[in-house]
């Protein structure tokens, strides 16, 4: 009877000490897992500042060069795709498209040299590219807090509760397929008749 009591408490300590890890455990990973839902809102935070600009840098390059109709409508679609996403890969896609269709509108600026000159265009062009690091800075900020809590939700002892507890690793904002090419602005520079 004194060793199956030594056994029931030995056990009970085992229990209670894991149930107190596993209490510890889910409170920093809720802790963490909302450093992350915030790092993501701050990316939203920038993407919608980046979108509010557009509107005023395609009327600005429409006063100029009314023709480019196709581009226009190439940067209207990529902001709809961007502002439907609603996962992390999703935004990501949509930003690599917004981006693309960006490239070829500020490439036209080009053919325009009173474009160029314009203040208003010049300052919405400078105002664009700082929020571009702004929206670097929020995806480098995001992808670290999602290292710390999967980093967290993959390690003993927590791998052993983090699943029960409804924590699964977070994705990383990572970059769209074809992001990484250059958009071809080739035909924008041709001769126009």
């Amino acid at each position: 009877m004194k060793g199956s009591m030594k056994i029931g408490i030995v056990i009970g300590v085992i229990v209670i000490v894991f149930l107190m890890m596993m209490g510890g455990g889910y409170n920093s990973l809720v802790g963490i897992r909302e450093d992350v839902k915030a790092s993501f809102s701050q990316i939203d935070n920038q993407l919608q500042r980046r979108n509010d600009l557009i509107p005023n840098l395609v009327s600005t390059v429409k006063q100029y060069a009314a023709q480019e109709e196709e581009i226009f409508i190439g940067v209207s679609e990529a902001r709809a795709k961007l502002a439907g996403a609603t996962t992390v890969a999703e935004q990501a896609e949509g930003d690599a498209a917004l981006n693309s269709a960006l490239g070829r509108l500020l490439a036209i600026s080009e053919n325009y040299p009173e474009l160029k000159s314009n203040q208003n265009f010049i300052q919405l062009q400078d105002e664009l590219a700082g929020t571009e690091n702004r929206i670097a800075v929020a995806r480098q900020d995001y992808n670290a807090k999602v290292k710390v809590f999967n980093e967290r939700v993959q390690k003993f002892p927590t791998l052993l509760y983090a699943g029960l507890l409804g924590f699964d690793k977070a994705d990383y904002f990572e970059v769209a397929e074809g992001a990484k090419e250059n958009p071809d602005v080739g035909d924008l520079f041709e001769d126009k008749e």
